[in-house]
């Protein structure tokens, strides 16, 4: 075989495999256009959240000075999947309480669950939290709020999330979902007494915001 032959030989092979990863990303490509124009013509819709209610147990602050807040709450979450094509699946989903912007609880885990088309979801976990220690201005605004009568809290929940459509499952995505708890300590006539110290607060159209 001639050198003429060899460079030729060699060309050819190049221009092959130049062919064959021009190949590879165009089919990539068309694959990643098919699932952008699915997910534009979709149009998927963030999970809706609403706080339906909170049974508080305990909130007491103690400590000398006081700034040690123990609580005990049993909260109604629920959620709905607006979308009527698109599941979603909550991959981890955790729930606590914050004032002020303070963790106040420790985090209570929802376990893992899918949420098909429309569909709704209640969760009525427990959040709590045992001597946990509140920065000195929280602890003074805490105790004026509970003299008062009314204490704003947040209800937090932070998670993972997936979405699927038909066959195809995403990657996982942020969730932070954030609800306004008013507790009316001033008047128990406000909520509805179901068992020792225990009174049951019901929120009407409390709806949460949600990131995804």
């Amino acid at each position: 075989m001639t050198s003429k032959d060899c460079g030729s030989h060699g060309h050819s092979r190049r221009n092959l495999i130049r062919r064959i990863i021009w190949s590879i990303i165009f089919i990539i490509f068309i694959i990643f256009l098919t699932i952008l124009l699915v997910w534009a013509i979709l149009q998927p819709s963030k999970p809706r959240f609403l706080l339906q209610d909170a049974t508080v147990y305990a909130f007491n602050v103690s400590g000398n000075p006081p700034n040690l807040l123990t609580s005990n709450f049993q909260i109604t979450l629920s959620s709905r999947n607006p979308n009527d094509k698109i599941g979603i699946y909550y991959d981890r989903l955790d729930l606590y309480a914050t004032y002020r912007s303070q963790q106040i609880t420790f985090r209570t885990s929802i376990p893992p669950t899918y949420q098909g088309h429309k569909e709704v979801n209640i969760w009525s976990p427990f959040v709590y939290g045992t001597s946990v220690p509140v920065a000195p201005f929280n602890a003074m605004s805490l105790q004026s709020d509970r003299d008062n009568g009314v204490v704003t809290l947040i209800i937090r929940a932070d998670g993972r999330v997936r979405w699927k459509v038909g066959t195809f499952i995403t990657g996982k995505y942020h969730l932070y979902v954030k609800c306004q708890a008013f507790i009316n300590f001033g008047n128990r006539a406000a909520g509805v007494i179901v068992g020792d110290n225990a009174v049951k607060y019901t929120f009407s159209d409390n709806s949460c915001s949600v990131n995804v």
